[in-house]
């Protein structure tokens, strides 16, 4: 993932992370924080992309993304940080720069890379949600598992509106679900959507033979997505599903 750099070259009135009436269209990413081990951009009026990184023996150091979306000072977040301590600094943004309450954590499947951190959202009493295949494959590889499951999707309140989280099907793994904040119509695709010109990537708990066609139904599911988040790698748009599709289409 290349290092995102931005200039703000104008001057906001009032908060910063204030909720305002810009357009996902409109709206010009803002990094909101950053350290040597979390990054936080403010992609919309009320989504924001968190990266963190996962050293691997494959890949090296991996940045890994996940999602937090806002309303009425609440927040759903999508995937933890890839450690407690990033989870920790993460929580701790939310609540001190946001001064917004966490209502859920969603890991979106059962890698480190989705639920590293989720002991420290346990910690203090946040709900996390997984698919029940998230549960079961988490507690089969000893690792902190979500707390409370469903099986194809979960509608999650946030203040006055809500987020969704929903299984479409296997592609990275049996278990991958992608959030969407409707809203704004920003999609959390999570390690089902790669970036553009990604390669295939990780692929030991794949069905790469499903990947394409579990895409397909995402893309038709939300036609008026506007933001997509893959799992690693630069955000975009509608371009990132038919990229993964066309990545693993087998005829």
């Amino acid at each position: 993932m290349k290092t995102l750099l931005f200039v703000l070259t104008f001057l906001y009135c009032g908060n910063l992370y204030s909720q305002n009436t810009l357009s996902p269209k409109e709206f010009k990413p803002i990094e909101v924080y950053h350290s040597e081990s979390l990054i936080i951009i403010q992609i919309s009026d009320n989504a924001f992309l968190h990266t963190s990184y996962l050293q691997t023996n494959d890949f090296g150091n991996v940045p890994c993304n996940g999602m937090v979306v806002r309303n009425s000072n609440e927040v759903v977040v999508f995937d933890t940080p890839t450690n407690n301590k990033s989870a920790e600094d993460l929580i701790k943004f939310i609540k001190e720069n946001l001064h917004c309450k966490i209502n859920a954590i969603i890991p979106t499947h059962f890698h480190d890379d989705c639920l590293g951190g989720l002991a420290s959202f346990h910690k203090l009493k946040i709900p996390s949600f997984g698919n029940f295949n998230t549960i079961e494959s988490a507690k089969a590889n000893n690792v902190v598992a979500p707390q409370n499951g469903f099986k194809d999707s979960l509608k999650l309140s946030l203040g006055n509106t809500y987020a969704i989280v929903k299984y479409f099907g296997q592609g990275h793994t049996k278990d991958n679900v992608v959030g969407y904040f409707p809203s704004e119509n920003v999609l959390f695709g999570g390690c089902l959507i790669k970036e553009l010109d990604a390669t295939k990537g990780y692929l030991g708990d794949a069905n790469v033979g499903e990947w394409s066609n579990t895409v397909e139904k995402v893309k038709q599911q939300y036609p008026n997505v506007k933001i997509v988040i893959p799992g690693h790698g630069e955000i975009g748009g509608k371009e990132l599903l038919d990229y993964t599709i066309k990545l693993f289409k087998t005829n």
